[in-house]
């Protein structure tokens, strides 16, 4: 009769106290401190670089310069915003700007529509990958190296002039047409894809119930799919409307002689140096953001995003 033998468990000594253990253990049990310790730095660098540096330039917009010496004088006025809001050539300027954001985002919706219910609804998912890749890959490149090959598209001697010539039509040039089609072209990603995930989240059984029960396809489209995609349909508007509201090197580079508010900030503070009245400038646009969100928020579409 043979004995097992049955080898002796040796016991292993539980892990040393030490304060990292402590602090994970604690972070463990405490969701909402490890979700604070988590925010606190973005949350900070978002402050400092953006609420802060919105403040700074509130404040800048009551200050002045003098004219002898071209120093800033810190006495607060109101001259600065009184010259905004009245001279004839701000506000030219600003209903110009904000035509060419609203002429560009309904461009960019309108292209980008079509395009991501395409990739949502229709492509299989390898095409759907390949599309996600050529819509992401125009953001690898520069951005001046877009505008400037828009530039050369748009020129008396470029390809567009060259295609057009046959049917006797010609190229728009530079001017705001150019700017219009320069700018949707360089938002047109961050407008697609926003709607692309909203339809997505659409359930394909609504399509089929609908075509179940009769109904075309203009019906469906406006009936189920453009209600339930008008939140991410939204948030791409803010992408185009607010981009385009501050953008200043495209209408440099194919704007020709026409001015936007970006380029009368540019101005004020490089060649005037009068860095006072480019932030009153600069205000416009921010209160027209401020303004174009108050009122999606008041349709509800942000709390759906």
């Amino acid at each position: 009769m043979t004995t097992e033998i049955t080898p002796a468990v040796r016991a292993v000594p539980a892990p040393k106290r030490t304060p990292q253990r402590r602090l994970s253990a604690f972070l463990t049990t405490h969701p909402r401190v490890r979700l604070t310790l988590l925010l606190t730095a973005p949350l900070f660098w978002l402050g400092v670089v953006y609420i802060v540096a919105l403040v700074l330039l509130l404040v800048t917009a009551f200050w002045q310069v003098d004219t002898f010496t071209g120093e800033i004088i810190t006495d607060w006025t109101f001259d600065n915003i009184v010259t905004v809001l009245t001279g004839s050539l701000y506000q030219t300027v600003t209903l110009r700007t904000l035509g060419v954001a609203v002429l560009v985002t309904i461009v960019d919706v309108a292209i980008a529509l079509p395009i991501a219910f395409y990739m949502a609804k229709v492509a299989s998912p390898r095409a759907q990958r390949i599309l996600v890749i050529a819509i992401l890959m125009p953001l690898w490149a520069s951005y001046l190296v877009k505008a400037y090959a828009w530039r050369s598209v748009l020129s008396q001697e470029g390809i567009l002039e060259w295609l057009l010539a046959p049917f006797g039509l010609h190229t728009p040039g530079y001017g705001l047409p150019a700017t219009v089609i320069t700018l949707s072209y360089l938002w047109l990603p961050y407008v697609i894809l926003p709607i692309y995930a909203g339809l997505e989240r659409v359930p394909d059984s609504l399509l089929e119930a609908s075509a179940d029960l009769g109904g075309k396809t203009w019906r469906t489209l406006g009936s189920i799919v453009l209600p339930l995609a008008f939140p991410a349909i939204i948030a791409g508007t803010i992408f185009s409307f607010a981009l385009s509201l501050g953008d200043y090197i495209t209408v440099n580079i194919v704007g020709g002689a026409n001015q936007m508010l970006g380029n009368l900030v540019y101005t004020n503070v490089g060649a005037a140096n009068n860095l006072p009245l480019a932030a009153a400038i600069a205000l416009i646009p921010i209160v027209i953001i401020f303004g174009y969100l108050a009122l999606v928020r008041r349709t509800g579409a942000l709390n759906n995003l």
